[in-house]
């Protein structure tokens, strides 16, 4: 049985960002999602001008807002939400476990809206940052480690 991942992007703000989220979620298999609203445009010419010249083979899913994906959300798998508040490490997170997994991130200039961060207080994670001059990862970054703490976990 093939175990699904799915990358979630709540209000994505810069497109480089997001296309090499989408990248990631290629190169191992991932949905990406999109939770409107997008800082960015996605039509052919803003996505070509970032070099995304692969797009057009990632799995992509866009939701027009929170609650419309929300409501998808239990049959799509285990939802796990990244938050530099959490204090839960990835690395202690069942992420290979039997169910599809959802992976949740928030905007670059934000991170996740504090009633999602309320909401689902018993599912934020966190990944390691040893300096105290660094506030938080890089989006792309952060949605690489992830996923591919996912494909470790699962081997």
């Amino acid at each position: 049985m093939i175990r699904k991942t799915h990358v979630v992007l709540v209000h994505p703000e810069i497109h480089w960002n997001t296309g090499n989220a989408g990248r990631t979620c290629l190169a191992t298999g991932a949905t990406l999602h999109l939770v409107e609203p997008l800082g960015f445009s996605l039509d052919e010419r803003q996505v070509k001008r970032a070099g995304l010249d692969y797009w057009e083979h990632v799995d992509l899913q866009v939701w027009p807002g929170w609650e419309a994906f929300e409501r998808e959300l239990p049959v799509l798998g285990e939802p796990y939400f990244f938050s530099t508040k959490a204090r839960r490490l990835l690395w202690d997170a069942p992420l290979g476990a039997p169910r599809d997994v959802v992976l949740v991130f928030g905007r670059e200039t934000a991170g996740l809206p504090a009633e999602l961060l309320e909401r689902y207080r018993d599912r934020l994670l966190t990944i390691p940052i040893e300096s105290p001059h660094v506030r938080s990862l890089n989006l792309s970054t952060s949605v690489a480690l992830a996923v591919y703490e996912v494909l470790r976990q699962r081997r």
